[in-house]
Parts: structure tokens; C-alpha cells; sequence
């Protein structure tokens, strides 16, 4: 099976601004993008930014297929706000901003990072309110054939986030779906997977009907391919037998220029 990549221009590429970033991707050889989202300070930037975000991945001549969904300040540490009651407007009117992506992009895969545990906030509510805005989010994007996607997170690394295995979220697939969202699926993430001590194969396995997208890096240290323990012939081997056909995104920190970091696809084409 012939494998399709695709560039997170959010973590790579991220010598150059970010309006310049698809086209290097275009450079490098490759056909689609993805993002987290472009404006983590707000979640309604102008139309203006909005405009400018959109005119670099057209003017790269390249495909968006991937867009995270607004996730407060993640260079603060955030992960999502969408379980905190008191941010639900915030995070309905950055719906209305994706809408507009893709419309104008056509990207069609949304990544929504379910928030950290808060104090003072009971977990029954905060998953309440989560699975409401997951819903409301997947109907907003269902209109046009879009998909969310949920994923857990390394353990560790991204605070109080209570998404750390397969099965946790695919309960929240679960939860949603039983909203009467059948749009939405399992982000499977091999460094936050294997990160979090699962078995990659049997997740594959046993989940293949729910992987809405793969991303990639190796672990430990989120590097590319070869710079950890994952045996990456194996995991492709899996996804070719359970049928995936998917983008796979390549989500991991450079160790130098960007650019010199993609001769191990040589061998995994």
C-alpha cells in the first residue's frame, strides 16, 4: 500500500514563520499539511488572520487535511478547553472559525484536545460539558462531511489531561457518538501511545474501525523515525493489514533544520 504523508507544519518547519511554512513543506516534497490551531491567544482571530492562514496553504499549492480544533494557549500548557464549563462560548465561536477553514480549504479532519482536569470542577461535569461540545462541534462540521477526532496525550507532559489510553478515548468516541454524532473517531498517535506503555499492534488491531488518523514520532523523545524504540516497518506492516489508507502525519520535533529530517521515508514509501 502506498503510504500518503503529510507535514504538521506546528511542529516542524517552525524555523520559519508560519505563512511560509506550507510552501517549504511544498519543497520538501510534500502534498498536505496539517495544523494545531494557528492563533493559540484567541479563539477568534480576525478575518483578516484568518485570510492570510487560508492564502499560504492555497498559494503552496498544497492540501490541508488536518486543523486542530482551538485548544487555549498550549504554549502556556493548555490542552483544550472544551470540558470547562465556564469556556463553552469561547470554544463554540472558534467552531464557527473552522467552519470557515473549511470551507475555504476543504480541510476535513478536526483534532479536539478534551481539556485538562480542573479544580473545584467535578469530573462528571467537566465530561458533561466536554461531550456537549464535542457533539456540537461534529454536527457543526458533520454538515460537510468533516470528522472530529479525539486522542489521548503522554502521560507526564500535558498536565492534568485525562485522555491517556486507547480506551479512554474512545469512551469519549463513545460518549459522543451516542449523542447521535457518528462523526467522530480515534486519533491514533503512536508517541502518545506507545509513550503511555501501549501495545501499538494490539490498539491497531483492535480499534482499526475507529482510526479516523494516524500521526507519528518515535519514543521516547518524539523524534523522528529511527531516534527511538518503535519499530516502524512493523507498525506500517499493521496499518497496511487492518486497511487503514489514511493520511499519516509526521508530528515530530526536528533535531536540526527541518528540511534534513525526512530521509527515513526512503524506506517506508
Amino acid at each position: 500500500m502506498t503510504r500518503r504523508y503529510a507535514v504538521n507544519c506546528s511542529i516542524l518547519f517552525t524555523e520559519l514563520p508560519l505563512p511560509d511554512r506550507p510552501a517549504a513543506a511544498r519543497d520538501a516534497g510534500f502534498s498536505a499539511v496539517e495544523f494545531w490551531w494557528p492563533w493559540p491567544d484567541r479563539a477568534v482571530p480576525s478575518d483578516a488572520e484568518v485570510d492570510a492562514f487560508c492564502q499560504a496553504v492555497e498559494d503552496a499549492g498544497v492540501q490541508l487535511i488536518g486543523l486542530n480544533l482551538y485548544a487555549g494557549d498550549m504554549p502556556a500548557g493548555e490542552r483544550g478547553v472544551l470540558s470547562d464549563p465556564a469556556r463553552a462560548t469561547e470554544f463554540r465561536d472558534s467552531v464557527a472559525v473552522t467552519v470557515a477553514i473549511a470551507e475555504r480549504t476543504g480541510v476535513r479532519a478536526f483534532n479536539a484536545l478534551y481539556g485538562q482536569r480542573l479544580d473545584g470542577v467535578a469530573d462528571s461535569e467537566q465530561d458533561r460539558v466536554a461531550t456537549q461540545n464535542i457533539a456540537y462541534a461534529a454536527r457543526q462540521v458533520g454538515a460537510f462531511g468533516g470528522t472530529i477526532l479525539i486522542e489521548p496525550l503522554a502521560r507526564g507532559l500535558n498536565g492534568a489531561y485525562p485522555l491517556e489510553t486507547a480506551a479512554d478515548a474512545l469512551a469519549v468516541v463513545e460518549r459522543v457518538r451516542a449523542e447521535g454524532a457518528a462523526n467522530v473517531k480515534f486519533l491514533y498517535d503512536s508517541f502518545h501511545l506507545a509513550g503511555n506503555g501501549e501495545d501499538l499492534e494490539k490498539v491497531a488491531r483492535e480499534h482499526a474501525a475507529d482510526i479516523g488518523h494516524v500521526q507519528i514520532a518515535d519514543v521516547p523523545g518524539r523524534g523522528r523515525p529511527g531516534t527511538g524504540g518503535i519499530d516502524f516497518g512493523a507498525l506500517f506492516g499493521v496499518l497496511d493489514a487492518i486497511g487503514y489508507d489514511g493520511w499519516t502525519s509526521l508530528e515530530y520535533k526536528p533535531q536540526g533544520p527541518t528540511a534534513g529530517e525526512f530521509d527515513w521515508i526512503k524506506e517506508h514509501s
